[in-house]
């Protein structure tokens, strides 16, 4: 199948950007030429785009579709505010939700497609407490969308690995039953052994042939040591472009020549990172290009048991990131936006950056030859459209309209 785009700006950066007219063929982007100046090819779909910005799609690549409690009635926030109370809280709390975790997880994708998402990884918890009942609920709910969006599950140990008994096996059956990654959290400041701990983790990488995402909230120097050993198990096994740390505040808590050297322990392991746009807790960004790392975005969870933040909107997300990190400058908000979109394609691809541009990348950017994931969405310039988030947008999913003005279009579930 064959569909012009007519009349579409591709990644403006200025008001006065030219528009194109961009064809897609077989869900790929075939051609893009000046507006106006080729023929349709015979047969062709035509999508008048009005003027309106073409951006890439985005992607949630640090989600918890188990957590969330989008679409249901609120509940104020009970936690206690450390890390382990937040853990306890949602485990007393979960099962009192008003649907099922597969509905939920359905729900909260709906509004992620809906915003401009086409990928999506998503820790599941498996603990003593839930056994593989979330784990199932998140797979059934991506398995519904299976057609539109790329998809990744973590088997997670929220409650640690240590801690309780039977976890390890919980992790091992999640894994044979379509796991794509194994998670972890603080080694050294959660589970307080971090030996055991990664032992574990990169056991089950290495058993399974998976790769692994690692929550690390841990600051200052356990931060570091665990990144360092983090590093060091992903050469040695061979997983480059197979190991994420998510969070990693570490980076924002040591001094800036301990940071340069661990970030380039972790480029040289071929170890991604992925980042919520916290208030608190801003990634390096520059340093992070320089060694050509990839970065995903993602909201974490969404309106649950550990906040009342996070909508689904990952367009909104994109703003938070570049608000949180106080940027104004016109390039630095297109960065968030490179982040948000093909930086978490990386992420889940187990791929680096090459040093082009996102016009020019025809794997994961708006060259020809990618797949034809885009937003068509009324602003002046890229930044623009970050600093309004226009809910009046067109989703495409391999050139195929998945989304608008907010909803699923029909017979899309």
């Amino acid at each position: 199948m064959t569909t012009r785009f007519t009349d579409v700006r591709l990644f403006p950066r200025t008001p006065d950007e030219p528009a194109v007219d961009l064809t897609v063929q077989d869900g790929r982007i075939a051609e893009i030429t000046p507006a106006g100046t080729t023929p349709t090819p015979d047969g062709a779909e035509i999508v008048d785009g009005g003027g309106r910005v073409l951006l890439p799609a985005l992607g949630d690549v640090h989600s918890h579709l188990d957590s969330n409690r989008l679409g249901q009635t609120f509940l104020p926030h009970t936690a206690d505010g450390t890390l382990h109370g937040y853990i306890m809280n949602d485990r007393r709390k979960w099962r009192d939700g008003e649907r099922s975790v597969a509905d939920q997880a359905s729900y909260a994708l709906a509004q992620i497609i809906a915003s401009g998402g086409v990928r999506v990884r998503s820790h599941a918890q498996v603990d003593s407490d839930c056994g593989l009942e979330r784990f199932h609920g998140v797979q059934e709910g991506l398995s519904r969308y299976a057609d539109i969006i790329d998809h990744q599950i973590v088997a997670f140990p929220q409650a640690g690995i240590q801690r309780e008994a039977g976890v390890v096996d919980l992790l091992d059956q999640a894994l044979a039953e379509g796991g794509d990654l194994v998670g972890g959290l603080d080694p050294v400041l959660y589970d307080r052994d971090p030996a055991s701990h990664l032992n574990v983790v990169f056991g089950l990488c290495e058993k399974h042939g998976v790769g692994a995402d690692i929550h690390l909230h841990e600051s200052g120097t356990a931060g570091i040591f665990s990144m360092e050993e983090i590093a060091r198990r992903t050469q040695e096994l061979g997983l480059q472009g197979k190991v994420t740390i998510s969070h990693a505040f570490a980076l924002h808590t040591n001094p800036e020549k301990e940071v340069a050297r661990v970030v380039e322990l972790l480029a040289e392991a071929g170890v991604s990172l992925t980042t919520v746009a916290p208030s608190i807790g801003s990634l390096p960004q520059g340093l992070l290009r320089e060694h050509r790392m990839a970065i995903g975005l993602g909201e974490d969870g969404q309106r649950d048991h550990w906040s009342p933040y996070g909508d689904g909107d990952l367009l909104r997300r994109t703003w938070q990131l570049s608000f949180t990190n106080g940027f104004r400058r016109d390039a630095d908000v297109e960065a968030c936006v490179d982040i948000a979109s093909r930086g978490g394609a990386m992420v889940m691809a187990g791929q680096r950056p090459e040093g082009v541009s996102l016009l020019d990348d025809a794997e994961f950017g708006l060259a020809v030859g990618a797949p034809a994931h885009f937003i068509l969405l009324p602003a002046d310039t890229v930044t623009a459209a970050v600093m309004d988030c226009p809910t009046a947008r067109d989703v495409y999913s391999a050139g195929r309209l998945v989304a608008s003005g907010g909803d699923l279009i029909g017979g899309v579930r």
